[in-house]
């Protein structure tokens, strides 16, 4: 119980319960910077050395705050995301052609960002948002981050109820092989791109045709 007592976050869960869970994740979710993770993790563990607050509860809020959250992001980024990007786009080289390459790769990939971004730190709080900003389908959206938001906080909050704090130490290589993944994946898509970007670019137009917006 020691290291609870030196985190912050500890004293809010102490105080708040679920509530502190939930507006943590959500914010976190939503796009603010916020230590989701460490308020699921910290959770878990008070409640399997208090049992003052119930395992499966705090499990819950998390995943309902990570759904919450991340819908949040997406409609903020579908909203007034792309927009913006019509608009100046062009000063970061981002013009109409590439926006709607950009859109139409996502709609074909963006599923596999949305549920593994939930397990990486650096994408946690913007995935949701670039779903949104893609116009990635709403449907396939909620159905990849409920996925996503019930496995993590479930892994997660289990994990570190029945392991104590060395569900930390898993997390962390977890979370690096994630993000291994994603950014490697990603450089082979940037590379595949840049190699096949007028037949991808014309494929998107047939897919997306019109403006986008």
């Amino acid at each position: 119980m020691s290291f609870l007592h030196d985190l912050p976050v500890a004293d809010l869960i102490a105080h708040y319960g679920y509530w502190a869970i939930f507006f943590v994740i959500t914010l976190e979710s939503a796009g603010v910077p916020m230590p989701g993770e460490t308020a699921l993790i910290t959770a878990a563990v008070y409640a399997g050395s208090t049992g003052s607050i119930s395992i499966w509860l705090v499990v819950a809020s998390a995943a309902a705050a990570a759904i919450l959250g991340d819908n949040l992001g997406y409609w903020v980024g579908r909203r007034w995301g792309m927009p913006l990007l019509l608009k100046y786009g062009k000063a970061i080289a981002l013009d109409h052609r590439r926006l709607k390459l950009g859109q139409y790769l996502f709609r074909r990939h963006g599923g596999k960002i949305v549920f593994f971004g939930r397990f990486t730190a650096m994408l946690r709080a913007y995935a949701a948002l670039l779903a949104g900003v893609n116009q990635f389908d709403a449907r396939r959206f909620f159905l990849f981050n409920a996925a996503g938001g019930i496995a993590w906080a479930s892994l997660m909050g289990f994990g570190a109820y029945f392991c104590g704090r060395s569900i930390e130490h898993i997390a962390g290589p977890v979370g690096l092989a994630m993000l291994a993944i994603v950014v490697f994946g990603g450089i082979a898509l940037w590379l595949f791109v840049r190699r096949h970007e007028a037949r991808l670019t014309i494929e998107a137009e047939q897919a997306l045709p019109g403006p986008i917006g």
